[in-house]
């Protein structure tokens, strides 16, 4: 199968290695990796074992790559005002395309301008960081849940789902992607939120006892938010918000994306995984106050010029 890998970072490049290591064709579209990854290949430093890919088909623009059989999209959603443009070159008469990005939104935004029949969604339990260019350093999990964004279970989710469990992915086929969209919340909005203001990784947090019931209280907020959005099946908050706990607990020392990105001065992906399910949980009746709260704190000092994440002076 050829695919396109739209945003290559650690999470597109981790999975399109591992893709292209089991055989399939595989075309990066890549900007900070490109010299690196012509000059040297692709490694990939990983829990389940260190490989490396001397050939890559890397690319700067996604009119090179052409049409794809698949298009995985790894973009940050505050990228997502180019994503439209990006995937329309990639585009054939039967171009599938799977978001792996976070939070709400993302398959709305594609279905709206390549038509729902096209569209898939996965939700991505990596750990990953990037390294020099042409690294990635995979420090754990890496399972897929992958859905239709019209619903169902389809005979073509089930063969993605086993395209990557060939390659090494632990991979599921789900029938309701809103829900699991929404179980991937619980984890990332108390998480990603507070290790970025509180500049502590997940391990530090859930040592400090006040910290971890005020995670525990905002994956509740979360999970009431997701019980309104007219799921399959509703999710139990006090069951579920322990097995996230305990899912994170074994996370050594992780630290999330959006920590990295605000030590880094990049800017926060607040719209998919704060403003939108903030949204949502409101027009359906409920109030999230903990998410609000904690969106608004991060949302302080956003758009402002900066680095390594403090004001310059005199701007």
């Amino acid at each position: 199968m050829k695919i396109g890998i739209i945003g290559s970072g650690a999470l597109g490049l981790y999975y399109g290695a591992m893709l292209q290591r089991s055989g399939q064709d595989i075309n990066f579209l890549l900007r900070r990796d490109y010299q690196a990854i012509r000059q040297q290949g692709l490694q990939i430093y990983s829990v389940n074992g260190d490989f490396h890919l001397p050939q890559v088909a890397g690319y700067q623009t996604a009119q090179e790559i052409g049409s794809v059989d698949l298009v995985i999209v790894g973009l940050k959603t505050i990228s997502n005002h180019h994503l439209i443009d990006l995937v329309s070159p990639l585009l054939g008469a039967e171009t599938a395309i799977l978001t792996l990005q976070n939070g709400l939104g993302n398959e709305e935004l594609l279905a709206e301008a390549f038509g729902p029949e096209r569209v898939l969604g996965g939700i991505a339990f990596l750990c990953s960081n990037r390294g020099e260019p042409g690294t990635v350093h995979h420090l754990g999990e890496g399972k897929i849940r992958l859905g239709e964004f019209s619903g169902g279970l389809s005979q073509r989710i089930h063969d993605l789902a086993a395209m990557f469990q060939a390659a090494g992915v632990p991979c599921t086929a789900v029938s309701d992607l809103r829900r699991a969209r929404w179980e991937k919340l619980v984890w990332n909005i108390p998480f990603n939120g507070l290790c970025a203001l509180l500049e502590n990784d997940v391990t530090d947090l859930l040592n400090h006892p006040p910290s971890k019931k005020l995670a525990r209280d905002l994956m509740l907020e979360v999970i009431a938010g997701a019980n309104v959005q007219q799921l399959e099946e509703p999710i139990d908050g006090a069951e579920f918000s322990q097995q996230i706990i305990h899912f994170t607990e074994n996370m050594d020392h992780y630290q999330p994306s959006m920590m990295i990105d605000r030590a880094a001065g990049r800017p926060l992906e607040l719209g998919a995984i704060y403003a939108i399910p903030l949204q949502r949980a409101k027009a359906a009746g409920v109030s999230m106050p903990q998410v609000e709260m904690l969106h608004a704190l991060l949302d302080f000092g956003e758009g402002q010029e900066t680095v390594n994440r403090f004001p310059i002076p005199g701007k």
